[in-house]
């Protein structure tokens, strides 16, 4: 063989491992060029605790539903990278997330990401004040807003920088704009003849039957209001005009003390028809407040326009996939792919808001062009309600103020799916690193301390040999070093005490593979063979062995990995990790450097070479054995 080659891949192997150390992704001196990334237990960083609750009987979820909604915030919080990130049950309706770093913020990973497209029936002002003023003349449009050719992205009109859904390149017959802005959404009358839906109102959001408990707490809220205020509210049709009756403001007063929790609580026609309930309290109401695809429901955009919904003909799960992409302007928007029946819907959906089948949609609710607009939900709130300008027969986006950290946050919640199980925050503290360096500190010293007693054996025992065994403990640890610092800047791998402990349980599995190939290798001088044809040849018995250890040792990893959560995940990675690049290094260092040393006259030493009682043994085997010499 050809030591050098070998020895010349792993030094190559070396210059791009610490060319990427120092210059990709790196920044900062050359202590931080040389910082690998440390975990939760090291550095400190964040923990959230994240409540399960049901707003129909209170009762805990199953254990199956608290499962599959713990799978799906990991699938989220991962999205963030390997981050060594930890999510676990704990007890019967919480579920702990641990995410090293400091100020991360989690709170939308544990959010319901329940996606609705629904229809914009009606429209009115969502300031919640006690007075509001007489309905503004419609504003003009500001630009065009003609369907876009087929195939083409949907164009804004000048001036407007408001949220919309386009088709996607692939397919699609015409597309959406952008709504009006809030400031330019007219106020509804309260009259029959301010609007055509006004003299056949859309059905109540309490006609279908409703749950005990959220009856008793109706009950509790119209106790707070007062019967006159309950009585005036549910005999409105639509949003008040309190300009034109001032006493029915002071009646209706009362309404705007509710709790965002009172509010949720109420049916959606009395929460858009009272003007004293705003977005203010609509847009805090509790998680699932208007998940019921089939129930009309009242929600708001930016903050000042309340609009009333249609029931949801498009779920979350007619989505096939999002991911968050460049548009054509550059611009970041998430793509989504509808489901083969979703898309059906979808096409139905659009062409119902296009020709406003109906007549449902009422001029409040219309876009500048007169077409019915189709407010896209997730969970409470809209993220945008464009105008329907064209049947969208192909895929589609949601496109806005995005940029790349919300688009992709927003296209995993979507991917992943909707969550089984509501959540409400309970608490997010920021976890300091004391306890973790000290224990680090610890087990440095112990590892350390076991790694020099290891060398000194070695020198002791195999003397020349033993410094094989230094050279590749050294050369295993720069390449696991320098691989966790590249690691944790492209995919986040984190490291922490379980990732240390994997790490120096496969450097005893290496000292494991130099005491067989050592041993092999006296055997083979022992049976004869000079010291030179005795490497290879023991090399080829040994590595077989070496193989099958660290091949075992890598399989348990693997399973680790798959099967384990939290720091026992980390664990598996750094022990497997480390395995591989110890076979790197008995492959391309440990053997060619045993080649080499077998062409030296210290090798032929048995005080210098550390072969001890083989070399001796193998020399007495070669005496002559003639009686006459032994006389003489």
């Amino acid at each position: 063989m050809r030591p050098g080659r070998q020895l010349a891949v792993l030094g190559f192997i070396f210059v791009v491992l610490y060319l990427l150390v120092f210059f990709s992704g790196a920044s900062g001196s050359l202590k931080d060029r040389l910082e690998p990334r440390l975990g939760l237990d090291l550095i400190g960083g964040t923990r959230v605790t994240l409540e399960a609750t049901n707003s129909v009987d209170g009762k805990p979820p199953t254990a199956e539903n608290l499962e599959e909604a713990r799978q799906i915030i990991e699938s989220r919080v991962n999205a963030f990278g390997v981050a060594e990130a930890e999510v676990v049950t704990e007890g019967n309706r919480n579920i702990v997330i641990s995410l090293p770093g400091e100020n991360r913020d989690l709170t939308d990973v544990g959010s319901a990401a329940e996606l609705r497209f629904r229809k914009v029936i009606k429209a009115a002002d969502g300031s919640g004040a006690a007075t509001v003023p007489p309905p503004a003349a419609t504003p003009a449009p500001s630009g065009s807003a003609s369907p876009a050719p087929s195939g083409s992205a949907t164009p804004t009109p000048s001036g407007s920088a408001a949220p919309k859904v386009t088709t996607s390149p692939s397919g699609g017959q015409g597309g959406m704009a952008p709504a009006p802005s809030a400031s330019a959404t007219p106020t509804p009358s309260a009259s029959a003849s301010a609007s055509p839906s006004a003299a056949a109102p859309s059905p109540s959001a309490s006609a279908e039957p409703v749950p005990a408990s959220i009856e008793e707490q109706r009950k509790a809220v119209e106790q707070k209001v007062g019967a006159p205020a309950w009585q005036a509210a549910s005999k409105l049709q639509a949003p008040a005009d309190l300009s034109a009756d001032p006493s029915l403001a002071d009646t209706l007063k009362p309404f705007g003390t509710l709790s965002p929790q009172e509010v949720a609580v109420l049916p959606a026609q009395m929460q858009f028809n009272v003007p004293t309930i705003g977005c203010a309290q609509l847009d805090k109401r509790p998680p699932a407040s208007i998940s019921d695809p089939k129930q009309q429901v009242v929600s708001c955009e930016d903050g000042a326009s309340k609009y009333l919904l249609d029931q949801a003909k498009v779920l979350g799960t007619d989505v096939s996939d999002a991911d968050a992409v460049l548009d054509q302007t550059n611009a970041w928007v998430v793509s989504l792919d509808f489901t083969g029946d979703g898309q059906g819907k979808w096409t139905a959906l659009t062409r119902e808001a296009f020709t406003n089948e109906g007549q449902a949609c009422d001029a409040t609710a219309l876009g500048q062009d007169g077409k019915c607009r189709v407010a896209v939900v997730l969970d409470n709130e809209i993220v945008s309600s464009p105008e329907i300008q064209g049947v969208l027969t192909g895929n589609s986006q949601i496109t806005g103020n995005f940029n790349q950290k919300d688009a992709s946050a927003l296209a995993s919640q979507l991917r992943y799916g909707a969550l089984p199980v509501t959540f409400e925050q309970q608490e997010q503290q920021n976890v300091t690193a004391t306890l973790g360096a000290s224990h680090l500190r610890a087990g440095l010293l112990a590892a350390g301390i076991g790694m020099l007693l290891v060398i000194i054996y070695a020198f002791f025992y195999y003397r020349l040999l033993g410094s094989v065994i230094f050279l590749s403990l050294i050369l295993s640890a720069l390449l696991v070093f320098g691989a966790l610092v590249v690691l944790g800047r492209q995919i986040g791998f984190t490291l922490t005490l379980a990732g240390i402990a994997g790490m120096i349980v496969s450097l005893g599995v290496a000292a494991d593979s130099f005491v067989i190939y050592f041993e092999r290798l006296k055997d083979e001088i022992r049976e004869g063979r000079s010291p030179r044809s005795a490497v290879p040849r023991a090399w080829m018995r040994a590595r077989r062995t070496i193989i099958s250890a660290n091949a075992i040792t890598l399989l348990s990893a693997v399973v680790l990995y798959v099967v384990s959560v939290g720091t026992v995940k980390g664990f598996a990675f750094a022990l497997g990790l480390a395995t591989v690049l110890d076979l790197v290094v008995v492959f391309l260092f440990r053997h060619p450097i045993m080649t080499m040393f077998a062409r030296t006259r210290a090798f032929l030493s048995p005080r210098v070479s550390g072969l001890g009682r083989a070399l001796p043994a193998r020399n007495q085997q070669t005496q002559p054995r003639n009686p006459r010499a032994k006389e003489a």
